[in-house]
Formats: structure tokens, C-alpha cells, sequence
């Protein structure tokens, strides 16, 4: 029986042996498709999920994630890949979509919804993402911090600011992975200390991709987890107003 979400967030522990038992690859994609359904920036899902059973090819990714217990043993991986440079494809599967979704379901204010969110993503994504060697990306935030003297305004316009918007979702993603292997019994342990140009080489990726993280995938060993959970007191990072 599946775990509660509360259930399956406190049995998840990074844990970095694994037994030497296969996991059921379906079971695992599921947890990836989970991981599909996190919020994400603009709904773009600028992501890829690059899910590793073959054993031999574990082998070659384990030393570019600096040969940790969590890869060398891991009976699965799963490499996080932010793809910001397919903004544009994606744009155009939420217009798709969204035209489809008009048609099938109109409402009474439906031409004026639509009319904003296709302004949302056919012209504010283009001026958001375009890039000209970084050039349009720090014109964009000066233009938008001339604005914010005088009114709210989004002020993450730089490239390296749309970088962090691409991880923090994918992040999200993640979570909603390692969670959902938690509720079966499957055990998770992401990975941020890894040779990612090696990685990408190894994987045969894209240039515009860039490895968020690398989880390793198994059943927890009893030397698995190495300390007790620490956290510091809660009061000291909750605040209420």
C-alpha cells in the first residue's frame, strides 16, 4: 500500500547504498511522470528526464558523479536536464493547447482570456527568452528597473536570472520524483557534486542542456544512510504575519 504524502516525505532520506535489488522500471517511470505534473514557470516544462537502467552505461556516468556510493551502486538514474534553449517549441505546444482548449470549452469571457494569453506567450516568452549573446538580456533588466521605480514590475530579465527560473522548476520536479519513489519503497539520493560537462558528453547532450541534478535509484542498504536526519529547530526558519 502506497504511503500518505506525509508518510512518504518523512521515510525519504538520501540515501547513498543500495542493495544489489532491480527496480521495476514502469514503477519508476510513474514516478517520473509524477515528477512531469510540478508547477513550472509559464508552464513551459523547459525539462527533460533522462532515465538510466543499462548497467553498463551506470558505469561510465558513476566516475563523472565523482564515483559517490549513491551512483557506484545505484540500481537506476535519473538525470535532471533543464532545456531552456526548447522555449520556443514549448511556447508553441501551450498555443496549441490553449487554442484546442477555447474551442472545446468556451466561456462568456473566453475571447478576452484568450486574446491575454496568447499575447502571454507569443509575444512577452519571445521578448522574455530571446537572447542575442546576453546583450538583450541585461537591456531587458535595465528596462524593467527604470519601470520598477514607478510600479510593480517582474525584475528576474537577465539570462542567468531565466537560468534559475529553469533549475528552480525542474527542482520542483525532482521533489515530486523522489516523494513518489518514497510512497513505494524506493529509495532516491540527488547528486549536485557531479562533472556535468561529462555528463552531458556521456549522454550525448545538447549544448543549450544543463544537468540540474543526478538522483541514484535503489532499495536502501542498512548502511544506507549514514547519520540521523538533522534539521535546525523550526522556529528559526518559520516566520508568521
Amino acid at each position: 500500500m502506497e504511503k500518505t504524502v506525509s508518510q512518504a516525505i518523512e521515510y525519504r532520506r538520501s540515501v547513498r547504498i543500495f542493495k544489489d535489488i532491480n527496480l521495476d522500471n514502469e514503477k519508476v517511470k510513474n514516478c517520473l511522470i509524477n515528477a512531469s505534473l510540478a508547477p513550472n514557470s509559464s508552464n513551459l516544462q523547459l525539462w527533460e528526464f533522462i532515465h538510466v537502467v543499462d548497467k553498463e552505461l551506470i558505469k561510465k556516468l558513476s566516475p563523472a558523479c565523482m564515483n559517490q556510493n549513491a551512483a557506484t551502486t545505484a540500481n537506476q538514474l535519473v538525470v535532471f536536464v533543464t532545456r531552456k534553449d526548447l522555449w520556443k517549441s514549448r511556447a508553441k505546444s501551450n498555443i496549441k493547447f490553449l487554442n484546442k482548449s477555447f474551442e472545446e470549452t468556451p466561456r462568456g469571457n473566453s475571447a478576452k482570456r484568450k486574446k491575454s494569453v496568447m499575447f502571454y506567450y507569443q509575444s512577452l516568452v519571445p521578448v522574455m527568452y530571446t537572447s542575442f549573446f546576453g546583450i538583450l538580456g541585461v537591456l531587458r533588466y535595465s528596462i524593467f528597473q527604470i519601470i520598477g521605480l514607478f510600479k510593480p514590475i517582474y525584475r528576474q530579465a537577465k539570462l542567468s536570472d531565466l537560468r534559475i527560473v529553469a533549475h528552480k522548476s525542474i527542482a520542483l520536479a525532482a521533489q515530486n520524483f523522489m516523494i513518489s519513489m518514497a510512497a513505494i519503497d524506493y529509495d532516491t539520493c540527488p547528486m549536485e557534486g557531479t562533472d556535468t560537462l561529462r555528463i552531458k558528453k556521456i549522454l550525448n547532450l545538447p549544448s543549450g542542456s544543463e544537468i540540474n541534478m543526478v538522483v541514484g535509484c535503489g532499495v536502501r542498504s542498512e548502511k544506507g544512510i549514514y547519520n540521523k536526519r538533522f534539521r535546525v529547530p523550526f522556529d528559526e526558519v518559520y516566520t508568521i504575519h
